[in-house]
């Protein structure tokens, strides 16, 4: 990953795809409230937070995505040498997400292990996750993300409420994102269908149980071969686990949280293996 990103809000470089898929990406790059003045031993702090990876979803991770033990420490070098981390800072991304801050990082590096053509995902809201996700298509140099947003504050940092939908994500990064507002059933039907197989689909969309079982059997039906399903705070109902279970295995983790993030390859489930 480049020590920086580039600051052009010009979008003709966006895939085609991309530009009919959504309806609209906040190109004009506003900012919410700036984060409060702290120290450098407390910014610092937020930057390590940020990089910090759990050893148990280091394991997970390798399970499910075709990466070896060299390239993940070399996509881990790209973190530490990286300007994200201090670009999310400056954009208000800081002590609020304390909880939080770790597992962004975990998607860069599931992105860059998995190099997923098209990831889907739902219930944005800043964008501190799509940041990290569009970060590993750019180090990628291929696939689009679609944001289905915006997702409800509901089990989130405090702080959410007062920032705006995409505010995390610099105008560097946005060449291949979309982002489809109207967060209904409908709409990610619409998604699902309008385009290729998905490789990758976060589920990020609050804590409701009816929402997270239709978006998680509308997602693993819309998978590609190889394809990857995510759930965020799956400690938040009983979706997940039951999901999982239909599935004929015990619920599964890539990181043990908290908050715990679920993980579930297509390719391992249909080998027999742990979906990780």
């Amino acid at each position: 990953m480049s020590s920086s990103y580039p600051s052009s809000n010009d979008d003709r470089s966006r895939p085609a795809a991309a530009r009919t898929v959504g309806d609209a990406v906040p190109w004009v790059d506003r900012v919410g409230p700036r984060p409060t003045v702290v120290s450098p031993a407390a910014r610092k702090a937020i930057r390590q937070r940020m990089l910090f990876f759990r050893q148990a979803a280091l394991d997970r991770l390798a399970a499910i995505a075709p990466a070896t033990g060299a390239q993940l420490q070399q996509y881990r070098r790209e973190l530490r040498e990286g300007s994200l981390p201090e670009i999310l800072f400056q954009r208000g991304a800081g002590l609020a997400f304390t909880h939080e801050l770790p597992q962004g990082a975990l998607l860069y590096l599931l992105v860059r292990a998995a190099r997923p053509q098209r990831i889907v995902e739902t219930g944005i809201g800043p964008g501190y996750s799509t940041a990290w996700l569009l970060a590993g298509l750019q180090a990628n140099g291929a696939g689009e993300l679609v944001s289905l947003g915006p997702g409800s504050p509901v089990g989130r940092s405090n702080g959410v409420q007062n920032l705006s939908v995409g505010q995390f994500v610099p105008p560097g990064l946005r060449s291949r994102w979309t982002l489809a507002i109207g967060n209904s059933e409908e709409r990610l039907r619409e998604i699902l269908a309008g385009g290729p197989r998905v490789d990758l689909f976060f589920y990020d969309n609050g804590p409701d149980a009816t929402r997270a079982r239709f978006e998680l059997r509308a997602a693993w039906d819309a998978l590609s071969p190889n394809g990857i399903l995510l759930a965020h705070r799956v400690d938040a109902n009983a979706s997940w686990a039951e999901f999982c279970r239909h599935q004929g295995l015990a619920p599964q983790l890539l990181d043990p949280g908290p908050p715990p993030m679920g993980a579930l390859s297509v390719r391992r489930e249909n080998d027999g293996a742990s979906g990780g």
